[in-house]
């Protein structure tokens, strides 16, 4: 059953009990009252009766010392004809009727629980109709008698019976007008729960891009915002898996790729080796030609290898000397003479895991150098600003599209193929780079322009260290120079 139809079905039930209830008490409370009255006239008019009885007796002549059953009568009859609704009854001490009214038709019951000091009535019904039956003593001539009256309030019991019919009429057509309206009213508050669950069926077809229209600003409103904020994420999430998948097919696309181009010259020139006899210096080219691919594929394994482990690795920083990476990292191309490479670094600390940070820049390097011609001059900088150690390599080459710059760090991707492969580039040096600066919680900024070369930077948080004094300054141009003087200039001021 649908929620709408519950909540009308139970608005119904809860009206009809409501109304049945209060239907109820009220008429009942206006029987009751009426009834008060009338029984409360009854007893008035039977006192008055009484009252005038014994009045009566009292003017019989005194001749006679004990009051006449037939006097009695004529009294009864005298007060009967005065023109009143109520029907009498009297009776001796012995219970015994000396006279009653035609048509006085009494319980007896009354008389033996009336005395002097009580005065009885009841509700009794003959036939169809309604009367309220009292019953006194009265006193006339040292004879108690007793004085019973019957009062006819049949129409206290119709205007009941007819107020319950038009109660009934009442609260059917008031349940009929209240179904009517509850049902636009159950339809309209469930209006927001419809708009979600035609939402949930079409994201559940697919169609994720389908968000629930917010109708009202009450609870139903909010749960459809936070409705849509889960779609826009989960669509998000979707989008980021689709992406992921797509960069996985792409990957392994790549890899066959990278592997088929080796592994052909490889067997091509292991085949010929095999199969044919050759001079010494085409031996020697084929063996050259297969221990070079070899290499590369040994290189390319280990760069996949790399990224691997440091993916699902666990960094364990601690404080580096940027003195020592840069050292280090000079002595590595100190003997690098096709490039002219310029290092300018501060002093200074950074929590990293060495050995990783150490094969960022290398790489680095070494894309600079594959980007370059022969001759040019690469920069390697090292500096610290605020509360980080900054690097950056700076090359004068060829340059990256902007196109190309968010995808040069995925795996296999390179912007000038036939140019990386010729320098056994296989495209994973920059992914290995992204991972590790990612266990770092850092990212690689690229600042690129066809034609005149590409800057690629990353900071570090810095450590305690406070000095930050300029070294190898005869390595240093005019322009660096001022620039030191510059940075000098700004520590001066902090």
């Amino acid at each position: 059953m649908k929620f709408s139809f519950k909540l009308l079905l139970w608005t119904i039930v809860v009206m009809a009990l409501s109304l049945g209830f209060s239907g109820f008490y009220l008429v009942n409370y206006v029987f009751e009252t009426s009834m008060e009255r009338e029984i409360g006239q009854a007893m008035e008019e039977s006192r008055i009766l009484r009252f005038a009885f014994e009045t009566a007796a009292l003017n019989v002549p005194a001749r006679y010392d004990v009051l006449a059953d037939r006097t009695i009568e004529e009294i009864a009859q005298n007060l009967e004809s005065g023109g009143s609704r109520r029907l009498l009854r009297i009776s001796n001490e012995n219970m015994q009727v000396i006279y009653g009214s035609a048509g006085f038709t009494g319980d007896d019951i009354l008389l033996s629980q009336t005395d002097r000091a009580v005065n009885t009535w009841q509700i009794i019904r003959r036939e169809d109709n309604y009367y309220v039956q009292t019953c006194m003593t009265a006193s006339a001539l040292d004879r108690v008698l007793y004085l019973e009256t019957m009062r006819d309030v049949t129409e206290v019991f119709r205007e009941r019976a007819l107020g319950f019919l038009v109660y009934r009429r009442i609260t059917v057509l008031m349940l009929a007008a209240g179904t009517f309206i509850m049902h636009g009213i159950a339809s309209w508050l469930t209006r927001p729960i419809r708009l979600l669950t035609r939402a949930t069926k079409r994201m559940a077809e697919g169609e994720y891009s389908y968000r629930a229209k917010q109708v009202s600003d009450d609870e139903l409103g909010q749960l459809t915002l936070d409705f849509n904020r889960m779609a826009n994420a989960l669509e998000d999430n979707i989008g980021m898996l689709e992406e992921e998948i797509q960069s996985r097919e792409d990957f392994v696309a790549a890899f066959a790729h990278e592997l088929k181009t080796p592994l052909t010259a490889i067997i091509g020139y292991a085949d010929m080796l095999r199969s044919h006899r050759l001079d010494q210096e085409k031996s020697f080219l084929s063996a050259n030609y297969i221990y070079t691919e070899g290499k590369r594929l040994e290189a390319m394994s280990f760069r996949l290898l790399e990224i691997m482990v440091t993916r699902h690795g666990q960094l364990k920083p601690q404080m580096v000397s940027a003195d020592m990476l840069f050292q280090y990292l000079r002595n590595m191309y100190k003997n690098h003479n096709s490039m002219e490479i310029r290092w300018k670094y501060e002093h200074g600390v950074l929590q990293a895991e060495p050995n990783l940070i150490k094969s960022v820049m290398i790489n680095l390097i070494d894309n600079a150098c594959k980007a370059s011609e022969p001759g040019s001059v690469i920069e390697v900088q090292g500096y610290a600003e605020k509360g980080r150690y900054c690097f950056s390599v700076r090359d004068y080459g060829m340059g990256i599209p902007r196109e190309e710059q968010e995808k040069i760090t995925q795996a296999f991707y390179m912007v000038d193929k036939s140019r990386s492969r010729s320098r056994n580039g296989a495209g994973l040096g920059l992914a290995l780079c992204a991972e590790i600066l990612t266990l770092h919680k850092s990212r690689l900024e690229i600042e690129s322009e066809p034609g005149k070369g590409t800057c690629m930077s990353f900071s570090l948080s810095a450590g305690p260290d406070k000095k930050k004094l300029p070294v190898n300054n005869s390595e240093l141009s005019g322009s660096d120079k001022e620039k030191r003087s510059k940075i000098r200039q700004k520590e001066g001021k902090r």
